[in-house]
């Protein structure tokens, strides 16, 4: 494609908002060629969020692609179908706004364009999502994919900054899987299958594929209703002092009790909640769950801080500091007590509404701790911005750290450059006791894992809270929970009372 029209904001901003038709060869590409050369001149080009933009387009797409599938059939007629799409492009606009969105769109559809080539132009499907049609065998697609991968590795530019976008494709070949419309299907289903691996990456349609897009749909669905059905609870991990061994806090965390499904693991509903656009309700249902806990601990004597995981969407809503600080009022909670535990790749998003957003959280005073630390791409500078409290050393560091030097080095590194901020250092998944002597050496302040006490309900936490001493000498010092009670006296049974939350409609306890 002519340099000059590369350059052209008309030309890139028909390539976004006019989905075309992308056939490989042949006449209607010329066609297309010289209407793209046409809508070069000012003023040609729609608004991405034209109403109705690209809908005859995408029909003719469609029509092209089944005429092609029906005649694809030998090797030297394959027809391949890539679905490319632009990873957490909503966050560019949750962390940008809409017109740098726009601004996203039109670069990434110049770089795809570049590794397509005219004679293969890529049509915009969905809001995020581009079609290639290519007339050559899997592996050619197979190695456009590749090209692609490696292309968005260099942010896009705009007018906010370089903008960090990766893809995720995913290919069909006609006709074995479909044709038409079934084989875009087909190819956006591998596309989000190579989306839930982790992204940066590209997927072969596979059968097994509509069988996992199925179970996803379903979980969805059940998820939407699993908040108003009483299916989700918190169950809570301690944190345990390194030097006295004494409980500090504990972590709140979420489970899904499936009537039918079982206890569905966090890790398989959480990025399903993310992609359906559940992550909201769930969010501010564990945040209404916690503030009552800690208020009935606080009842009962327990002093314990609480930490909840907080979403990189439920952080960035202008609303869940309002949420948070009205939250803890109502509750008559010390906002020091309560914490909110923030991804490492989330807290380093250096942009403006996470900024504010962190500004937010100062305010209100809450205690703020950088989750999963060393797995992302941290920046000395943002982090000494940060009104942290503490870095959460991720638990991967601590599985090697008995035979890992590389790991002992990074712990050793994170703890001092903590503890020259001024912040306290977690070490979570402790497993064994050569893991737990190695970190109280390397100067960890607190420590989390099974080696302590494993997740467990709120009753189970007053239980060990009231009886440890007596009942669980052999695995824990009588230490524990010292200065976290203020009745000491206080019966077992009493705290069961304290602590269990009332079911939905009855008052919640309330601190005194």
């Amino acid at each position: 494609m002519p340099t000059d029209l590369l350059r052209d904001p008309s030309t890139l901003a028909a390539l976004v908002a006019l989905p075309a038709a992308g056939a490989a060869v042949g006449v209607w590409a010329a066609r297309r060629w010289q209407r793209l050369r046409r809508r070069a001149s000012p003023g040609h080009g729609l608004p991405s969020n034209a109403p109705g933009a690209g809908r005859s387009e995408r029909e003719r797409f469609l029509a092209m692609l089944a005429e092609r599938a029906a005649a694809a059939g030998s090797a030297s007629d394959a027809l391949c179908l890539l679905s490319v799409g632009l990873d957490d492009f909503r966050l560019v606009n949750d962390r940008h706004g809409r017109a740098v969105g726009d601004q996203v769109l039109r670069a990434a559809a110049a770089r795809v364009l570049g590794q397509c080539g005219a004679s293969a132009p890529p049509a915009r499907i969905e809001a995020d999502e581009f079609a290639i049609a290519l007339a050559a065998p899997h592996a050619a697609a197979q190695a456009l994919a590749h090209r692609l991968i490696e292309a968005f590795a260099e942010p896009l530019a705009a007018d906010a900054g370089p903008v960090a976008v990766g893809v995720s494709i995913g290919i069909a070949v006609a006709p074995e899987h479909g044709s038409g419309g079934q084989l875009l299907a087909n190819a956006a289903a591998a596309m989000r299958a190579a989306r839930r691996s982790g992204g940066g990456t590209y997927a072969l349609f596979d059968p097994q594929i509509e069988a996992q897009q199925r179970d996803e749909t379903i979980i969805a669905r059940e998820l939407r209703q699993a908040v108003a059905r009483r299916e989700l609870e918190l169950v809570y991990q301690p944190k345990i002092d390194a030097d006295s061994l004494q409980v500090t806090a504990v972590e709140a965390l979420l489970r899904w009790r499936h009537p039918a499904l079982g206890l569905v693991s966090p890790v398989r509903f959480i990025p399903i909640a993310e992609r359906h656009g559940l992550i909201e309700p769930i969010g501010n249902w564990v945040l209404e769950s916690a503030l009552r806990q800690a208020a009935a601990w606080r009842k009962a004597g327990l002093r314990m801080r609480v930490a909840i995981n907080v979403s990189g969407y439920q952080m960035r809503q202008d609303d869940f500091a309002v949420k948070l600080e009205k939250g803890l009022a109502q509750y008559g909670l010390q906002p020091g007590r309560f914490t909110c535990e923030i991804t490492e790749s989330v807290a380093m998003e250096d942009t403006a509404v996470t900024r504010r957003a962190f500004t937010r959280l100062a305010k209100i005073g809450v205690h703020v701790s950088i989750d999963d630390f060393g797995t992302g791409h941290s920046s000395l500078a943002t982090l000494r911005r940060l009104p942290a409290q503490e870095l959460k050393i991720d638990r991967s560091f601590v599985t090697g750290i008995e035979a890992s030097e590389p790991a002992r080095t990074i712990v050793r590194a994170v703890v001092q450059m903590a503890h020259a901020l001024n912040l306290k250092v977690v070490a979570e998944g402790v497993e064994n006791e050569a893991q737990r002597d190695l970190l109280v050496r390397l100067g960890c302040n607190e420590l989390q894992g099974h080696l302590f006490a494993r997740p467990m309900s709120a009753r189970a936490i007053a239980i060990w809270a009231s009886d440890a001493p007596a009942t669980l000498a052999q695995s824990f010092r009588p230490s524990l929970f010292k200065e976290t009670r203020l009745d000491h006296a206080a019966p077992t049974e009493l705290l069961h009372r304290a602590t269990v939350l009332e079911p939905r409609g009855r008052s919640p306890a309330r601190a005194g």
